[in-house]
């Protein structure tokens, strides 16, 4: 069975823990590589990765490499400082390139 993980600052993710999701702390970008690319492994067992938006602004390069394949979904989610829209544009782009125009 697969499971959620959810990347992101302490205070960001901790309420997720509460769900039953799976979490990891990271406070820098580097923190939030290793932890991506440990868990995003061939055995992996996550079908759904949640990451905060300020950490994924230094992800991009390895966010990218799963715009196409099927699992895990990358999903951006706002931190404890606000939305920066990075998750929003994300979502448009993925609608346009699944239906061929913008209809949000």
């Amino acid at each position: 069975m697969y499971k959620v993980a959810v990347i992101g600052g302490r205070d960001t993710i901790m309420c997720f823990k509460a769900l039953g999701l799976d979490v990891y702390a990271a406070d820098k970008t580097e923190e939030a590589k290793k932890i991506l690319h440990d868990i995003t492994g061939a055995e992996s067992k996550y079908a759904i990765i949640y990451i905060s938006e300020n950490l994924a602004v230094g992800l991009t390069k390895e966010i990218d490499k799963f715009k196409d394949l099927p699992m895990p979904a990358i999903i951006l989610i706002p931190g404890r400082e606000g939305s920066l829209g990075i998750g929003k544009a994300a979502l448009q782009t993925a609608v346009e390139r699944a239906v061929g125009m913008d209809i949000l």
